[in-house]
């Protein structure tokens, strides 16, 4: 309301209403029988100074607002749900201990019927590494809602890493008949026929998932089961493909890139290598795969820069220090190499390239007898490479074992029967032992393997061993000294220095990075 004035009429009288009482307008009167009035909300204000007496008002008195009703009490939460958004809550900000305490009282007041409060319980016990304690309540889950698919497939989850296979399987399958076009169900299923090594299945599967929902998982698992089999081909399209949907991701770049790099099209695998690192420049994969290309163009300091890159986020991996060390076995510091490769040994004691490439550089310092150790070692692991056999050859002729390396040149020649330099130095090893006939034998099946050998891979024929074979025919045929024959027990093919190629039958093909190819498996290194 306005504030009331104080204005008083001279002469004026009070107004009183039919029954004697005074009339609403008056709100009282002054002690000396002036009336004081109530001041209208409209009436002018005075100008000048000058009073203006009040309009007499024409609209009815305003009504008194009604205060707005009394909303009902908000409802109560079945007793079930009541804590299930504050438990998500405490979940997805990982803060699984006041979780926990929450999921109990949950469950105590509910006696273990929240289907929410035990599917999230069962979620926190997996990730700590309890997962048959979290199978068990997924279970309990099941026979509360036994028609949600989401608990049926953690079921099958739990199962899977339980690596309980088929039993995954079948619950995957009671999965899908409630949720038909689940691609995550189909995916799952095509990544349980793919332990189980039924890859026909596992394909099928994979490819329904894929229609539904055109995701990067189903492509890579796709890819690798195509590499399992051998067909790099349609690994190569499959990953294409996926990257039409998915232009923008390293790891499928990379991964193309490493399948363009073991078939020999390097401009191919630079470009996507190059592509991936774009996106990602600390991308390990990446990283390694062209750091071994660069590696292999003889390029070491930038390669070494590479791996640089890569040390700050993978210091454990053996494949990279396994390539430092062959960078610097590159730069004939033999010490330093050494040094790498014994570490990346000692991080993967199995590998057996490490162990080879170790075997090697020892052989070149002239330690014969470390290089057999490390050569036996390698051979253990790698029972059927003919390079290892070579090697372990020469390394036994300069410790005079004349009898052993002669069986290990003829196991080498029956594991690795295209690879030339191993008859040559066959040969060699034949004529120093005064052995010309089967010299000569080995020598004629040398320049056969390498005939072929120009005609399949061109200009890639080494001048060492074109230098070597040029000299030890004259020597056949005439009978000559030879003057070379202390250096040609060591000769062999340089490229074997970091080979890596799974099927090793081409000796001039280089693969100094072991995170540059694949092994038996088809998984990436």
């Amino acid at each position: 309301m306005a504030s009331t004035s104080s204005l008083q009429s001279e002469g004026s009288h009070s107004v009183r209403s039919p029954t004697g009482t005074d009339s609403p307008s008056v709100a009282g009167s002054s002690p000396d029988g002036s009336v004081t009035s109530v001041k209208s909300p409209t009436s002018p204000k005075p100008l000048n100074g000058a009073a203006v007496p009040d309009a007499p008002s024409k609209q009815p008195p305003a009504k008194r607002s009604e205060a707005p009703k009394r909303r009902g009490k908000v409802p109560d939460l079945p007793v079930f749900e009541r804590r299930n958004w504050l438990i998500h809550m405490h979940y997805v900000r990982k803060e699984f201990d006041k979780c926990k305490v929450l999921i109990k009282e949950q469950l105590f007041e509910t006696q273990y019927m929240c289907e929410y409060a035990l599917y999230a319980q069962a979620l926190i016990l997996r990730q700590e590494g309890k997962i048959q304690e979290s199978l068990d309540l997924f279970q309990q889950t099941v026979k509360i809602n036994p028609f949600n698919a989401d608990n049926l497939k953690q079921v099958a989850r739990s199962l899977f890493l339980l690596a309980r296979h088929k039993a995954a399987l079948e619950v995957y399958n009671e999965a899908a008949k409630l949720s038909s076009k689940d691609w995550e169900i189909y995916h799952n299923q095509g990544v349980c026929y793919l332990y189980l090594k039924d890859f026909e299945k596992a394909k099928d599967c994979l490819k329904h998932a894929i229609q539904y929902h055109r995701h990067d998982a189903s492509f890579l698992q796709l890819g690798k089961i195509y590499l399992m089999e051998g067909d790099i081909e349609s690994a190569i399209d499959t990953y294409k493909k996926a990257i039409e949907f998915s232009p923008e991701n390293p790891d499928l770049m990379t991964t193309l890139g490493l399948l363009y790099l073991q078939i020999g099209m390097t401009q191919r695998a630079f470009e996507y290598l190059g592509n991936a690192m774009t996106y990602d420049p600390s991308h390990v994969k990446a990283i390694l795969g062209a750091g071994s290309m660069i590696q292999t163009h003889g390029d070491f300091d930038v390669a070494l820069t590479k791996y640089r890159i890569a040390a700050s986020k993978i210091p454990e991996s053996p494949h990279m220090w396994n390539n430092i060390g062959m960078c610097f076995f590159g730069k004939k510091k033999y010490v330093a190499a050494i040094s790498c490769l014994k570490r990346a040994a000692y991080m993967a004691p199995f590998e057996w390239i490490i162990i080879y490439n170790l075997g090697l550089i020892h052989l070149t310092m002239q330690q014969y007898a470390s290089a057999f150790h490390f050569l036996s070692a390698a051979i253990t692991l790698k029972p059927k490479h003919g390079q290892l056999f070579q090697l372990l050859a020469i390394a036994l002729t300069h410790l005079d074992d004349h009898d052993n390396a002669k069986q290990a040149y003829e196991q080498a020649i029956m594991l690795d029967i295209d690879d030339p330099a191993i008859s040559l130095n066959y040969a060699i090893f034949l004529y120093n032992m005064e052995d010309r006939k089967q010299a000569s034998r080995h020598f004629a099946a040398y320049e056969k393997k390498m005939e072929v050998f120009r005609k399949t891979k061109g200009g890639d024929i080494e001048r060492e061993i074109l230098e070597t074979g040029n000299r030890l025919g004259p020597a056949l045929q005439v009978g000559e000294k030879l003057v070379w024959d202390a250096e040609a027990k060591t000769t062999r093919i340089p490229s074997s220095k970091a080979q890596n190629d799974k099927n090793n039958s081409s000796p001039a093909t280089s693969a100094s990075s072991s995170a540059a190819t694949l092994p038996e498996d088809g998984s990436f290194v």
